[in-house]
């Protein structure tokens, strides 16, 4: 086990969360990989990934997801509970990546937020659609 580890919550299907698995690649760390879609969430889980980023649980919802109006999620009476209840029901409604190191724990949006993250960063990447990010001095 590295003395940093890494975690990731990807899905492979979005962009973001590619360039940030990039990114982190390109660190030079191999990240532990939990495809969420597959996996799932347990409460416990999502409760406690919200609170190591220091937000609410409703900042992880994916608010683009369709399945959130269906639903009815977006109103500010639905409760944190409600919410974690149908994000472990439909692992799509949680936004990605979550990404967990020794230096905290984040949403990734946009991917160059990982770069904090990390034990030593790349100098320069280019994400898929060309834009060129800059470590951070």
């Amino acid at each position: 086990m590295s003395d940093f580890p890494i975690t990731i919550y990807h899905n492979p299907r979005c962009g973001t969360s590619r360039n940030t698995l990039a990114m982190i690649r390109a660190a030079g760390t191999e990240p532990t990989v939990i495809e969420y879609l597959k996996t799932g969430w347990t409460k416990a889980q999502l409760k406690e990934l919200a609170a190591a980023t220091g937000a609410p649980p409703r900042d992880l919802l994916r608010a683009k997801e369709p399945l959130v109006a269906e639903l009815k999620l977006a109103g500010p009476d639905v409760t944190d509970d409600a919410l974690l209840d149908a994000m472990v029901e439909h692992p799509i409604l949680v936004n990605r990546p979550i990404v967990v190191t020794p230096k905290g724990t984040r949403l990734c949006r946009p991917s160059e937020l990982v770069l904090d993250l990390l034990e030593t960063a790349p100098e320069s990447f280019t994400k898929e659609d060309g834009e060129v990010v800059q470590r951070p001095h």
